[in-house]
């Protein structure tokens, strides 16, 4: 059963509201996500038919204890050894509350930090994450990553198993681990939001549905941590880049690279509400790497032509970044900004020591010292660099757009040698 678009978000808002009701309650991770994820099923199915209710929270709440219940009770009818942890259950506390008694405490901050715990992998965070906090689906979340239902729901099983077997506790880190904990999770945010904007693999170049996750989960962790400038780093970094979203496609879903978008489609008031975050953040907290990635986002929505980007200071904010966070995908992009104001001789020499690093068989790779060959006048060799990015990438409108570039520059090389011959 299909659900409105609106009884849609209700769900996911009110997903970790109910989990971490439940796992308040009773402290059994695994048990009570697929107690919830079981109440969704059945909120689809009926708000699809009769409505939402009056008291939704305390409905799926009260759905949701009881599925517990019966998963409780299930498991210890098939295997003895559980009927000793649902004796341990006060009888007062297997009695769902009235529908109208809706939970006040929003857990939206111990789910993710559950979620993004350090014994799980990336991979599995973010699994887990989409599922418990987000509210979506297993096949949803398969979907999105393309990969067959059966594979994601063993790699949330896997994920609940290793988070029972750690003794990981539904609670905030303590202050001393607070910190790289915050870290993990605004990074698997991060992850999700890179994802949704350029897809690793599929035909479609974006997936909205998993950026507008990733800005909802950020927007609420900015309403619980204000004082965290990395979280609102984090969230100007979104909305500044999101607002730019529309314009990365044209009308049979080509990619359309910046310096060639059409500004009027972006979103000006996405574009003035991560730009006042940013400013704010950065001018009450330390720089982080996230603030920082915001602030080079804004001075490109700032322009408004490509030739008007303040190239000078995007490189000044880059080797900023590289001090505060240094890896290979920044330093590519520094690349990028190296070329427009030194020229691309000099990007070419930094990115040809980013070949020896772990970017060597990335497409992107490829696809920046194509676009430095591009502007050095180097038609054959950007045709074979777009061409190597080509055969490396996932996304099948990234494919598309690299060979078109590929097959210019070779018509152009040709074009080249056949004005040489006939002079």
């Amino acid at each position: 059963m299909i659900v409105g678009e609106d009884a849609g978000h209700l769900l996911r808002e009110l997903t970790p509201q109910v989990l971490g009701a439940l796992v308040r309650r009773y402290g059994d991770f695994a048990r009570c996500e697929d107690a919830v994820q079981e109440a969704l099923v059945d909120a689809a199915d009926k708000w699809g038919r009769d409505g939402v209710p009056e008291h939704p929270l305390g409905w799926l709440t009260t759905v949701a204890t009881r599925r517990y219940v019966d998963l409780v009770r299930s498991d210890a009818a098939r295997a003895r050894r559980e009927r000793a942890v649902f004796d341990a259950v006060p009888r007062d506390q297997l009695l769902a509350a009235p529908p109208d008694a809706e939970p006040v405490r929003d857990d939206l901050l111990e789910l993710l930090f559950l979620c993004c715990h350090p014994v799980l992998t990336p991979a599995s965070r973010m699994a887990l994450t989409l599922r418990a906090v987000a509210g979506l689906t297993t096949a949803e979340i398969a979907a999105a990553f393309l990969v067959p239902d059966k594979t994601m729901g063993q790699r949330v099983s896997r994920a609940k198993q290793r988070l029972k077997e750690a003794g990981a506790r539904f609670e905030l880190p303590p202050e001393a681990e607070r910190e790289r904990a915050l870290g993990d999770v605004l990074h698997v945010l991060y992850l999700l939001f890179n994802e949704g904007y350029s897809a690793s693999s599929g035909p479609a170049l974006r997936r909205p549905d998993l950026t507008a996750e990733a800005v909802r989960l950020t927007t609420r962790l900015h309403r619980e941590l204000p004082d965290s400038g990395e979280t609102a780093g984090l969230l100007a970094l979104m909305l500044l880049t999101e607002a730019r979203g529309a314009a990365r496609t044209g009308p049979d879903g080509e990619l359309v690279p910046l310096a060639e978008q059409d500004r009027s489609r972006w979103d000006r008031a996405a574009i003035a509400e991560g730009t006042e975050l940013v400013t704010r953040s950065l001018a009450a907290h330390p720089a982080g790497p996230y603030q920082v990635q915001a602030a080079i986002a804004a001075l490109h929505c700032e322009a408004a032509r490509a030739e008007d980007t303040d190239w000078p200071q995007v490189l000044a904010l880059h080797d900023v970044l590289q001090r505060l966070a240094p890896n290979p995908v920044a330093a590519l992009s520094r690349a990028v900004a190296l070329g427009e104001v030194r020229g691309p001789r000099a990007a070419l020499e930094a990115v040809a020591e980013l070949e020896r690093g772990p970017l060597a068989g990335h497409h992107r790779l490829h696809a920046v010292r194509a676009h430095l060959l591009e502007k050095a006048g180097e038609h054959a060799a950007a045709s074979e660099a777009f061409r190597q990015a080509a055969r490396l990438a996932g996304n099948a409108a990234e494919q598309r757009f690299l060979l078109l570039r590929a097959a210019r520059h070779a018509d152009a090389a040709e074009a080249g040698k056949n004005f040489s011959a006939s002079t």
